[in-house]
């Protein structure tokens, strides 16, 4: 009877990552923020969550051409405050460098 019923939900699941960002971002965008030093911070964590969305299509699509970039803080940074140029950075360093 133990576990019945219930729905095996993983948080590394893929569906369950963009759906959590999506609605963190849409939160932000949403409510906003009155002061502007946590409007600042609240930009830079949407930067930072776009960026790491994006590196997770990049890897997504990148699984096709067998390249992998790591999601972490640093990368998600670099993708999320720099952009596309960002990301290309980041693949060329992937596939020159690595």
């Amino acid at each position: 009877m133990k576990g019945e019923g219930m729905m095996d939900i993983s948080i590394f699941e893929p569906t369950t990552i963009i759906v959590v960002l999506g609605g963190l971002m849409g939160l932000l965008l949403i409510l906003g923020a009155p002061i502007k030093p946590i409007r600042l911070v609240g930009s830079g964590l949407v930067k930072i969550m776009i960026g790491a969305l994006g590196l997770f299509i990049i890897n997504s699509i990148g699984t096709l051409m067998d390249f992998h970039i790591p999601i972490n803080f640093i990368t998600a940074c670099i993708s999320g405050f720099l952009g596309i140029p960002g990301m290309a950075a980041l693949i060329a360093i992937d596939q020159i460098i690595l």
